[in-house]
């Protein structure tokens, strides 16, 4: 017991004084139950080994080391950011350029057998009966179209005529091979000066549509391969005009042919797609404001595709051109509505950018 005692004695003078109340307990403890002398040995030196965190320092301590912040934390900082950082999640831009894939609806045991006899039918039968009109509808208009384009001197009424109606004809075989099912709303456009049509755009397939019922004068950008060669040897029959993106003077000169273009009554009438790019659809993006300054009616044009059979919108950075006729050509038919609304005109103290919005 002495030596018990002592020894506690002696560790805590060294260490951390023993309290009078815990030694006496510890003795008595001892005793008490001499056979229970090592258990009661741990609990009394338990007792008196002090708490080693009520002497060290907070620098002594183990820290962790600092968290670097994350976007979570920067966005709980701000609700600027929490709102921006919403804005690029939710982007209705970037949706305006998205093709939408059709939901499926043939997995199951009676829809997809006859999926599969669909697309026989349509890749094995309608694809080559309509591939084999467009060629024949090709071979027909080119040999009417050179001796006319070629053969008949200079610039008159009746050549103008032949020409248009040549690219009106071409423009419905290429409807045709889609199985194309167009309604239009409205008056027919006409010729008359100082109008311009303005319209959503799709696809380049747009053109064809509206150029089937009447021949326009286009502005649009220039293209390679066999779509610029049509470009250049018959859509200029109708005074299109091209233009490159990249170059500024190609703007300037474009803005001046515009201008003269409208003025004069024996031009076709001049259609524009002030979006500049394609879209799905579904939305429209901001209208370019060169269409609203040239000082004439504006008359709109509003082109509604029905996706019950494909798609119709262009993807230009997924497909080409020719891959998206295909694509149209292997459908079952390119359901379409066109309208043709009301001119509108520039108000008195309105912008062309104020018109533009309008």
């Amino acid at each position: 017991h002495h030596q018990f005692a002592g020894r506690t004695t002696t560790h805590c003078a060294q260490s951390h004084p023993l309290p009078h109340r815990q030694a006496f307990l510890g003795v008595i403890a001892v005793a008490v139950a001499p056979a229970g002398v090592g258990r009661w040995e741990e609990m009394a030196s338990s007792l008196d080994a002090p708490n080693l965190d009520d002497y060290l320092t907070a620098d002594s301590l183990p820290q962790e080391p600092p968290r670097s912040l994350t976007l979570r934390d920067l966005l709980d900082i701000s609700p600027v950011l929490t709102e921006a950082a919403g804005a690029i999640v939710d982007d209705s831009f970037t949706r305006c350029f998205k093709s939408n894939s059709p939901e499926p609806w043939n997995w199951n045991i009676y829809l997809f057998p006859l999926w599969c006899l669909g697309v026989v039918i349509r890749y094995g039968l309608l694809f080559p009966l309509r591939f084999l009109t467009l060629i024949l509808g090709w071979m027909a208009f080119f040999t009417a179209f050179f001796p006319v384009r070629f053969l008949m001197n200079g610039k008159n009424r009746l050549k103008s005529k032949i020409e248009r109606k040549l690219v009106e004809m071409m423009c419905s075989v290429f409807v045709a091979s889609w199985t194309g099912v167009i309604k239009y709303h409205g008056p027919r456009p006409s010729s008359r000066p100082y109008q311009v049509f303005v319209a959503n755009h799709t696809s380049m397939i747009d053109f064809i549509i509206l150029e089937q019922m009447t021949a326009f004068a286009v502005i649009m950008q220039k293209h390679p391969g066999w779509v610029g060669f049509i470009q250049k040897t018959i859509l200029e029959s109708v005074g299109c005009i091209w233009f490159n993106r990249n170059d500024l003077k190609d703007r300037e000169v474009v803005g001046r042919k515009l201008r003269d273009h409208v003025q004069h009554p024996d031009n076709n009438p001049l259609l524009i797609f002030p979006e500049g790019t394609c879209v799905n659809n579904q939305y429209t993006v901001m209208f370019k404001k060169g269409a609203f300054e040239l000082g004439c009616a504006v008359c709109p044009i509003a082109i509604k595709y029905n996706k019950i059979f494909v798609d119709a919108f262009w993807n230009s950075k997924k497909q080409s051109f020719t891959m998206h006729l295909v694509r149209l050509m292997t459908s079952w038919a390119v359901v379409c509505d066109v309208w043709f609304l009301e001119p509108q005109y520039l108000r008195e103290g309105e912008t062309a950018i104020e018109f533009t919005e309008r």
